[in-house]
């Protein structure tokens, strides 16, 4: 199994996280302007809270394959916080050509650092990474959601 190439998995996770803030933004509206139904906020609350997790992951790891600097990581960190925000910050990062098609740590003499190294490990096994990083988001996601939702 081939993953997807870094600029294809940011963009379907931006896409992702946007679609889910307008869920999520619709169902906060039901709920406090209209007074309707809760429904909206209790199902689309949770799918925002794990596409939001999963974007940041990918973020992290197409920053670290791409070799983008801390602060093109952490703006898009930060893109996921705003709604909507995501869309812009891929595009701009595919404007300036920083995710491409090809993994660069596919080759394992590409990686020289520590996280490069472990990540090279990763893309070298997709379908178990996938299944490992879908189960350690879960994780996270239910101790966050054990915690309480953010807002009362």
């Amino acid at each position: 199994m081939t993953p997807p190439g870094p600029g294809r998995l940011l963009r379907v996770l931006a896409d992702a996280e946007a679609v889910t803030w307008a869920l999520l933004l619709t169902g906060m509206v039901l709920k406090y302007v209209t007074g309707t139904t809760d429904l909206g906020v209790s199902i689309a609350g949770p799918i925002h809270g794990f596409v939001f997790l999963a974007y940041c992951v990918v973020t992290v790891v197409v920053g670290i394959d791409q070799r983008w600097g801390g602060r093109t990581v952490l703006l898009g960190l930060l893109s996921a916080i705003p709604p909507f925000v995501t869309i812009p910050f891929e595009k701009w990062v595919r404007r300036n050509d920083l995710a491409g098609r090809q993994w660069r740590l596919r080759s394992p003499e590409a990686a020289t650092t520590a996280p490069e190294r472990g990540l090279a490990l990763v893309l070298r096994r997709p379908g178990a990474s996938a299944l490992v990083a879908l189960v350690l988001v879960g994780a996270v996601f239910a101790g966050l959601l054990a915690l309480g939702p953010p807002v009362g």
